[in-house]
């Protein structure tokens, strides 16, 4: 029997797995009907959550989701779906603008087949609109009926806290969730993240625990290059041969070393891991496959030993990450050169060498 946990402050009850739809349709599993036995049969595992997104395959995910949620399963569900990615070629259609939440929310509902939407994202953040917008906008759809609660999804700690204040300053109803990346190796997210969530009561959804395919057992030392789809996407993140790799990939080995050790597989191991952080409400899968999603389900009975605990922390030590992209986005005050460097002063004629008039 599924032992459910509160998400956050919010007093709604969750199952510690979470369905994530990323792999349902053109990116992953293209099988409508296949997928749908998928879900239903998570659901019958006692799985209450599934998250999704407008952007997974231009919102073919969600369309699945609303297919398979017929029949009177769509009032057993929290039901959580994204906004931000592009949605076409409309240079509007995408972001965080007051503008674009209100289309996209409607076309999310009629995707998913339904009248309301319990958690809504914003996937990530937007630098080109005020935050007070956002949060303005996704206030006003919870008064209006069309979501129950909103939420972010791998935003900064410190926008955690405006967005806190910016509820408070002007009565708005608070973010109630997060969602991060968190796995034995992207462990960043201890330093801040998650130690905000517990102050301000937010429910954390932890995704990737398996830090991307990293911890699904093929990355082994000695072994060859595992095949992924993200090859092509991020070039060098998965990369072994990559200096920058190296240290990752020997965590990955003693892992799975550790797993067996213990008499887990790494993907248990792993879930379980994320699964004991006091902060986190539940931890997202996302499975392509049936035998995906047995696996995932295996990991509901596996209790780790603080030794276990222990031994992972001197493989990986608490707070640390390999590699930025891990963290599920790069700030642009990283990746954009310009809003680090100030801009070079004007020429001037009575600069050296300037000739007088």
């Amino acid at each position: 029997m599924t032992t459910y946990r509160t998400l956050g402050r919010t007093g709604v009850q969750v199952s510690p797995l979470a369905l994530g739809a990323m792999n349902f349709g053109a990116r992953g599993n293209r099988d409508h009907d296949d997928s749908i036995t998928i879900i239903h049969r998570a659901l019958d595992a006692g799985v209450n959550v599934i998250d999704t997104a407008d952007v997974y395959s231009q919102g073919e995910s969600e369309e699945i989701v609303g297919k398979a949620l017929t029949g009177g399963r769509r009032a057993k569900v929290f039901l959580a779906t994204k906004f931000h990615g592009r949605m076409g070629d409309d240079p509007n259609q995408q972001g965080n603008t007051r503008r674009w939440i209100f289309r996209a929310v409607e076309d999310s509902l009629r995707r998913l087949n339904t009248d309301h939407i319990d958690l809504y994202q914003a996937h990530r953040p937007d630098p080109a609109t005020d935050f007070e917008e956002t949060l303005g906008a996704l206030a006003d759809l919870v008064r209006h009926g069309k979501i129950r609660y909103y939420g972010t999804s791998v935003h900064p700690p410190a926008q955690l806290v405006e967005g806190q204040w910016i509820a408070e300053r002007r009565g708005l109803p608070r973010s109630s969730t997060e969602q991060i990346p968190y796995s034995p190796l992207v462990r960043s997210n201890e330093r801040d993240v998650l130690p905000l969530a517990q102050k301000y009561g937010l429910g954390v959804l932890a995704y990737g625990p398996l830090a991307a395919g990293w911890l699904s057992g093929g990355y082994r030392v000695g072994a060859r290059q595992p095949k992924s789809y993200r090859e092509d996407r991020i070039p060098g993140r998965f990369d072994i041969a990559a200096p920058g790799n190296a240290d990752k990939l020997a965590a990955a080995d003693a892992l799975a070393k550790l797993a067996e050790d213990a008499g887990l597989t790494l993907i248990q191991l792993s879930v379980a891991f994320a699964l004991n952080h006091p902060a986190v409400s539940a931890v997202i899968i996302g499975p392509r496959t049936r035998e995906h999603l047995e696996g995932y389900l295996s990991t509901l009975e596996v209790r780790l030993t603080a030794d276990i605990l222990d031994r992972i922390d001197e493989i990986v030590p608490p707070g640390h990450v390999f590699h930025l992209r891990d963290t599920g986005a790069v700030p642009p005050a990283v990746t954009e050169p310009a809003l680090r460097r100030r801009p070079l002063p004007a020429p001037s004629d009575t600069q050296e060498g300037a000739q007088p008039t």
